[in-house]
């Protein structure tokens, strides 16, 4: 760690299916132990999952604030129960986090909205983001940023553009305006080979610095 309070921990070599699943949580595990706060860098959101695994028993109560255009609830999707599209539904089941805040999605299939009763989960859609009452979050929260959850002028680098998502400033006053204490984060499905100058990369950037400020506070 240097002076600013903020270092890197390294990459981790994941392997294919269960394997990485051990990997990412037994490396997140080692930057608690640490005494770090861990921002985790994808990757897709399957990482989700096997971080919040290592970060919940830390914590007595939990919310997470995800910002996506999909609720990546599936039970499962094509087969796979750890999917990119399932990881919100492993954690809810497993009693990973207390509360589960939703912003930006706008792709809801029925199966879904079913889901997302069966574990309580709050979403506020983007058709309704703009007279939307923000969510008041309190205790330790962990933020996860699916960089798809910004309209595509902002973020085209990901492999599943949604039109009519949220603005860099739409998601960095959301960072500015969490209550509790931010004890973890992932930003994730960023796609390179999608992207146009660069831009989704000084996003994720920036996003990367204002996670970090919130949690050194």
């Amino acid at each position: 760690m240097d002076v600013s309070g903020v270092g890197d921990a390294g990459d981790l070599v994941c392997a294919v299916g269960a394997d990485s699943r051990v990997v990412i949580e037994e490396g997140v595990r080692t930057v608690l132990a640490s005494g770090g706060c861990p921002i985790v860098l994808g990757g897709d959101h399957s990482i989700t999952y096997p971080v919040l695994r290592a970060v919940r028993p830390l914590h007595q109560t939990l919310t997470i604030l995800h910002i996506d255009a999909h609720a990546d609830l599936y039970d499962d999707f094509e087969g796979d129960r750890f999917s990119h599209a399932c990881p919100f539904a492993r954690i809810m089941e497993e009693g990973l986090a207390d509360r589960l805040i939703q912003v930006g999605i706008r792709t809801l299939t029925p199966h879904q909205r079913d889901q997302a009763e069966r574990y309580g989960v709050e979403i506020i859609e983007m058709r309704a983001w703009a007279t939307a009452v923000q969510p008041f979050i309190s205790g330790p929260v962990y933020l996860s940023i699916d960089l798809d959850g910004l309209d595509p002028a902002f973020a085209p680098g990901v492999s599943h553009r949604e039109p009519g998502g949220l603005s860099v400033v739409d998601v960095v006053a959301m960072i500015h305006g969490l209550n509790g204490p931010l004890v973890g984060a992932d930003i994730v499905e960023y796609n390179p080979s999608q992207d146009l100058g660069g831009v989704t990369a000084s996003v994720a950037a920036k996003l990367l610095k204002e996670v970090a400020a919130q949690m050194l506070g």
